[in-house]
């Protein structure tokens, strides 16, 4: 089977490899054919150290294909089943499953110690276990997600991650408020959702903050209301809100200076929700008087702050409704074979999101 490895945490390359085998198929799992993934920055912080991940491995966790096979006690899924892959699936019977905070359940983080495939030099794990880029998967049932016919597979595989983080963000975490002030910053395929998610609360103003001129463009295009380089976004806190900072700030690009400016840039008594996935060594310094007299919440988001399968039904109603645009997310299409050319793609921000047809 074909895959794309690293082989070494710090390399930034894939090697793209034909001796690549998918194991753990038994009880409980579900063998899945891979038609389309998308490639997000996480991927690359999992390969640059900034995640935590074990090496070798197989990138990728934002996928969707057909089921090809399920083994003994798997019920709801048959071959043929089109899916998405959820990388972060509810154990339902942990503590933070029975509060319904689905989205903090680490059984799916479990999985990520547990090679997924095996070369004949020996274990390849697939990062945030599941490696979707590759020809195929095997994961637990519970990642396997069934995707409406109407629905195609590039669509449903953001849906698995990208999607569902920005847009749970403005509408789960952060429940922004119809008639108010938004800031994004950080506006790759993630802050795009955002701004959609922001959009279809009602926000009045939504600033895209982003040093790239085609994805600030692309943000006018998604609704926000207005798009500025970094540069610029002090001139825009003083026009939009008199100064007093914008009612709901996201940071999605994951570093503490980022995070620093929205909070900064957020009103007292406003929201900061931080969507970024950042380094454990990457420490945000906050003086105990600021947080105590400006009164701002801090909301960490993580895979959209609530229960994930909620979360996709919701986006992809959204997007039969044409409330949000989806397709249009996808500006890059490679093949597996030019992994590399993707990766170039995202880090240089040319593209949102490039889809992996595989």
């Amino acid at each position: 089977m074909r895959a794309a490895v690293l082989h070494e945490t710090g390399q930034t390359k894939l090697e793209v490899l034909d001796d690549v085998e998918a194991v753990g198929f038994g009880p409980g799992k579900v063998r899945v054919r891979i038609r389309a993934t998308g490639l997000c920055h996480s991927d690359v912080s999992a390969m640059n150290g900034v995640l935590p991940q074990p090496a070798p491995f197989v990138p990728g966790h934002e996928g969707a294909g057909e089921i090809t096979d399920v083994g003994d006690g798997v019920t709801g899924h048959a071959p043929g089943d089109r899916v998405l892959l959820c990388w972060l699936p509810a154990c339902g019977t942990c503590p933070a499953c029975k509060r319904g905070q689905t989205q903090l359940c680490l059984a799916g983080f479990m999985n990520a110690g547990t090679p997924n495939f095996r070369r004949p030099g020996g274990d390849v794990f697939g990062f945030a276990g599941t490696g979707t880029f590759a020809e195929e998967v095997v994961v637990d049932a519970r990642c396997a997600v069934p995707v409406p016919d109407d629905v195609p597979l590039d669509v449903a595989a953001l849906i698995g991650c990208g999607v569902t983080t920005g847009l749970g963000a403005a509408i789960n975490t952060a429940d922004v408020s119809a008639g108010s002030s938004v800031a994004v910053i950080g506006c790759g395929g993630v802050g795009i959702a955002a701004i959609q998610g922001a959009r279809v609360k009602g926000a009045a103003q939504i600033v895209a903050v982003d040093p790239v001129a085609s994805r600030r463009e692309a943000a006018l295009r998604f609704g926000a209301t207005e798009a500025v380089a970094p540069e610029d976004l002090v001139d825009a806190k003083q026009r939009i809100t008199a100064g007093e900072g914008f009612d709901y700030v996201f940071e999605v690009v994951g570093k503490s200076a980022t995070a620093r400016t929205a909070y900064e840039t957020t009103r007292r008594g406003g929201t900061l929700c931080v969507v970024g996935a950042g380094a454990a060594d990457d420490h945000l310094r906050l003086n105990m008087f600021e947080l105590f007299f400006d009164e701002k919440r801090i909301l960490p988001s993580l895979y959209g702050g609530g229960d994930v399968l909620r979360s996709y039904e919701r986006a992809i109603a959204l997007w039969r409704a044409g409330r949000i645009d989806l397709q249009s997310m996808i500006t890059h299409r490679v093949r597996l074979t030019e992994i590399n050319e993707a990766l170039e793609q995202m880090c240089t921000g040319t593209a949102l999101r490039t889809c992996i047809e595989i």
